[in-house]
C-alpha cells in the first residue's frame, strides 16, 4: 500500500480498485464487453444528437432536452468505463487520491444534472398535453436554456460539496475498493474519520436531488394521464401516452438503480450487488437511452435512418 506523510498520520495517497472481477481469465473477455458497451453508447448517443440537428421536426424542446440528456449520457461513461477498461488490460489497479475525487466530482455532477433534466422533460410532457395552448409561452428557446443552466448549477453545486467535504477525510488505512470506480460509499467505508458529516450531506442532497425530483415527476404525470384520459379518441390517448413512455421507462430505470446505490450506507456486505447496480447506472442506462427513445418514435428513427444511411426513411 502506497503511503503518503502528514503529520503525525500515515495518509492512502492511492486506492486499488478490484473492478469486476480478480480472475485473469475473465478479464480480456469484459475488456472486449465494455469496450464495444462503450463504443455503441457513444455511437448511439453521437447519432440521435446528429438527428436532432439534422431534423427540422426535432428542433422542439423536448428533444433540446433529449440531446443534453444524451452529451450526459456520453459523459457519464466516459467518466468510470476508460478507467475499468484500462484495469482490465493492465495489473496495476491503483487510482491516485485526486483521480479518485475527480471522478467522483464528475459521476455526481452528471449524475445529479439528469436528475433535474428528466425532471425537466417530465414538466414539458406536462405542459404539452394538459397546456398546449399556452406550450410556445412557457417553453420557449429562453425558458429551455434556463431550465437547461439551472440543472447544471444545481448538480454542479451538490457534486463540489459532496467533494470537497470527502477530502476533509483521513485514509489511513485499508485502501482497497471493492468496485470498478470512486463513489461515496465504498470511500466512507475506508475512512478512519468520522463520516456522519458526511452521510448527513449526502442524505440532503439525496432529498433535494432524488426525491424532490421523483415527486415533481409522479405529480406531472399525474396531471398527464389525467388528460390523456379525457381524450375521447383511443389514437389520440395512444399518441399522447407515447410521447410519455420512452420518458417513464429511462426515469424508471435511473432512479431504480441509483436508489439502490445508496440506501445501505453503512453496509460492507453485497458488494458484487453493488457492482451490478453500478453497471446498469454507468453502462447500460447510458448505451439504452437512444435507443429507447427511438424505439415508438417515427420522426426520430426517420431522422437517424438519414444520419446513417444518407437516403430518406423507406415509406
Amino acid at each position: 500500500m502506497d503511503l503518503g506523510a502528514s503529520g503525525n498520520d500515515s495518509l492512502v495517497n492511492k486506492f486499488v480498485l478490484l473492478g469486476l472481477t480478480e480472475t485473469p481469465a475473465l478479464q480480456p473477455i469484459l475488456f472486449v464487453i465494455f469496450l464495444l458497451a462503450y463504443v455503441a453508447t457513444i455511437g448511439g448517443n453521437f447519432s440521435m444528437l446528429a438527428a436532432i440537428f439534422m431534423e427540422p421536426r426535432l428542433h422542439t424542446p423536448m428533444y433540446f432536452f433529449l440531446g443534453n440528456l444524451s452529451l450526459l449520457d456520453v459523459g457519464s461513461i466516459s467518466v468510470t468505463v476508460p478507467v475499468m477498461l484500462r484495469h482490465f488490460v493492465s495489473k496495476n489497479k491503483i487510482i491516485h487520491y485526486r483521480e479518485c475525487l475527480s471522478q467522483l466530482f464528475f459521476f455526481h455532477l452528471l449524475a445529479g444534472t439528469d436528475c433535474f433534466l428528466l425532471t425537466v422533460m417530465a414538466y414539458d410532457r406536462y405542459l404539452a398535453i394538459c397546456q398546449p395552448l399556452t406550450y410556445n409561452t412557457h417553453m420557449g428557446w429562453g425558458m429551455q436554456k434556463t431550465l437547461a443552466g439551472m440543472s447544471c448549477v444545481f448538480s454542479f453545486t451538490n457534486a463540489l460539496t459532496q467533494t470537497v467535504a470527502l477530502s476533509t477525510l483521513k485514509f489511513c488505512g485499508p485502501n482497497v475498493i471493492n468496485h470498478f470506480y470512486c463513489d461515496l460509499p465504498q470511500l466512507f467505508q475506508l475512512s478512519c474519520s468520522s463520516t456522519q458529516l458526511n452521510e448527513q450531506l449526502l442524505f440532503a442532497a439525496a432529498a433535494f436531488m432524488g426525491v424532490a425530483p421523483l415527486i415533481l415527476i409522479m405529480v406531472s404525470y399525474a396531471h398527464v394521464v389525467a388528460a390523456v384520459l379525457r381524450i375521447r379518441s383511443a389514437e389520440g390517448r395512444k399518441k399522447a401516452f407515447s410521447t410519455c413512455g420512452s420518458h417513464l421507462t429511462v426515469v424508471g430505470i435511473f432512479y431504480g438503480t441509483g436508489v439502490f446505490s445508496y440506501m445501505r450506507l453503512g453496509s460492507v456486505e453485497a458488494s458484487d450487488k453493488d457492482k451490478g447496480i453500478g453497471i446498469l447506472n454507468t453502462v447500460v442506462s447510458p448505451m439504452l437511452n437512444p435507443l429507447i427513445y427511438s424505439l415508438r418514435n417515427p420522426d426520430v428513427k426517420g431522422a437517424l435512418w438519414r444520419v446513417l444511411t444518407g437516403k430518406l426513411p423507406p415509406k
